[in-house]
């Protein structure tokens, strides 16, 4: 079963449970899939639903900092409650130090030698880490193994 299918699944089970909070963030993800097949009239796969829900795992996020930093709790657990529904459709996060190898494999592999090869070197391992891994902290990890090649 794909991930569109489960997400549908999930959805039909929410509405069944009368899981409104589950329901309405799981409504946020299809509409955000719908909208991205609407604007580039694709059919999306699980690669690039998974791209969705990072970015709105990262917009929640962003979200709960704000609220808190805004002293509106209330709004915060609101943010936090669709998180979990988010989170779950992740897949399993990678250790550091199985990013640390893949980060290693992809400077290998692309022959980076220096800071200016960080595109290339990003390039190979957002397309294996997407959804396993926080990207800013793999960038931070490219960053210093091609520190320490150049």
């Amino acid at each position: 079963m794909g991930l569109k299918e489960q997400i549908t699944d999930d959805m039909k089970a929410a509405m069944r449970a009368k899981d409104t909070s589950r329901l309405g963030a799981i409504r946020l993800l299809t509409a955000a899939m719908k909208q991205k097949e609407v604007d580039e009239r694709i059919e999306l796969d699980d690669k690039l639903i998974l791209g969705i829900i990072e970015k709105m795992i990262k917009q929640r996020k962003d979200s709960i900092s704000q609220f808190e930093a805004g002293g509106r709790q209330d709004l915060a657990d609101i943010e936090k409650a669709e998180l979990t529904v988010l989170s779950a459709y992740m897949p399993a996060a990678l250790s550091e130090d199985e990013i640390r190898k893949e980060v290693a494999a992809a400077v290998a592999e692309t022959g980076a030698a220096g800071p200016q090869d960080m595109g290339k070197v990003m390039a190979v391992l957002k397309s294996k880490l997407t959804g396993r891994a926080d990207m800013t902290a793999v960038s931070g990890m490219v960053k210093t193994a091609l520190s320490g090649k150049a």
